[in-house]
């Protein structure tokens, strides 16, 4: 038996009650900026990081005394920002130890439209039989898209750009194991040209929602420029905006899921190489960004997990595209404009992508002891 964990998210109808959520999502942006005012004060007067537990006492006694509208939200949600501010400045404090690229700024003050959601975990919340759900004491209706499988952890309500409010369930249930199974092994290249090179030739093709998109994101762009800051036709205009990034993400999204779920059902072993998508973005930007080949490999590995088909990724520095797959050799001055080339030892006339995706499956199968 194997513990899963899953993550469902159901859509709130709407009603005026929502203002309720509205508003917790705004005293959760205010308790935010409360604990970096004081993890900097702290800093300030110690020298050192304010521990979690202590800030957790401190809010207890401040939403008592100072802030009694923060006891509309609910304690459990209460700490869970906290613990949210404790692992950003984690986050950061690893970031500098370990000298990684770029730089890091610790946490800071968040605007209240630009804090989205708050987590409730053992308490504070109840489904019932049907599509109703109780939240901190007032009932919601949310559409029910399929049924809630396991036991509840969490409850996250999350409001997006549009102010539409979601309902993320996340929950734990044992499960029979899924072991590997039996089938077709496949090496794939993920390239600009083709968004993905099969060993045995074929290629697959990315629609590129945004460059598809790219008029209808003009004029909504241009909507927004031309209105006046602070105005209501603004605020309509963005909205809009939004509306349109998010139909292109969802387009996106729909598509990674059906060619994931494609090449789970025919392949059992499925070999990928481990790119630097961060390296290519500052190389080709936009494109690289549409293709969202980092996406559609963690969509990839979720949907193989669970029908048994194994995902293994090689080294992104393996000479994938400079080693002949027929004799072995390494073409050191191939560059990145040579789509194709002859091999000075055997002489074959090698395709790119091609040959990067039979030196992908090769590698792949050695990692896991099969002969290619």
């Amino acid at each position: 038996m194997r513990t899963v964990t899953k993550t469902f998210k159901f859509k709130l109808y709407k009603n005026k009650k929502n203002k309720h959520l509205d508003g917790g999502i705004d005293i959760a942006a205010a308790i935010w900026n409360y604990c970096i005012v004081m993890h900097r004060r702290y800093y300030r007067l110690y020298g050192k990081h304010l521990p979690a537990n202590k800030l957790k006492k401190h809010i207890t006694k401040v939403k008592k005394t100072l802030h009694p509208e923060w006891q509309a939200l609910g304690s459990q949600a209460i700490q869970d920002v906290v613990e949210r501010v404790e692992r950003s400045y984690k986050a950061f404090f690893d970031h500098v130890k370990q000298k990684r690229y770029g730089r890091k700024s610790p946490p800071s003050f968040k605007k209240r439209n630009r804090y989205s959601s708050f987590t409730l975990k053992q308490a504070g919340y109840a489904f019932h039989s049907d599509n109703r759900v109780t939240i901190m004491g007032r009932e919601y209706k949310y559409c029910k898209s399929r049924p809630i499988e396991g036991e509840i952890k969490t409850l996250t309500v999350k409001r997006n750009v549009l102010g539409e409010i979601y309902l993320i369930v996340v929950t734990k249930q044992e499960c029979n194991d899924i072991y590997p199974r039996a089938g077709k092994a496949v090496g794939m290249d993920f390239g600009l040209k083709h968004f993905l090179n099969l060993d045995d030739g074929s290629v697959i093709d990315s629609p590129q929602w945004y460059k598809a998109s790219l008029n209808e994101l003009r004029a909504a762009h241009r909507a927004v420029s031309r209105c006046q800051k602070g105005s209501r036709n603004r605020q309509r205009a963005i909205r809009n905006l939004e509306r349109v990034y998010q139909r292109i993400s969802n387009r996106r999204r729909d598509w990674c899921f059906k060619l994931a779920n494609q090449l789970v059902s025919e392949y059992a072993i499925i070999c990928i190489e481990d790119l630097n998508l961060d390296g290519m973005k500052r190389l080709w930007g936009r494109k690289v960004s549409d293709l969202a080949f980092a996406e559609f490999v963690s969509i990839l590995e979720w949907v193989a997990s669970n029908a048994g088909t194994i995902v293994i990724k090689i080294d992104r520095w393996a000479p994938s595209s400079k080693a002949c797959y027929v004799c072995g050799s390494v073409n050191p001055n191939l560059t990145l404009k040579q789509r194709s080339w002859e091999c000075e030892c055997c002489h074959t006339i090698l395709d790119r992508d091609v040959n990067a995706a039979i030196n992908i499956k090769r590698m792949g199968l050695a990692q896991l002891g099969i002969p290619a």
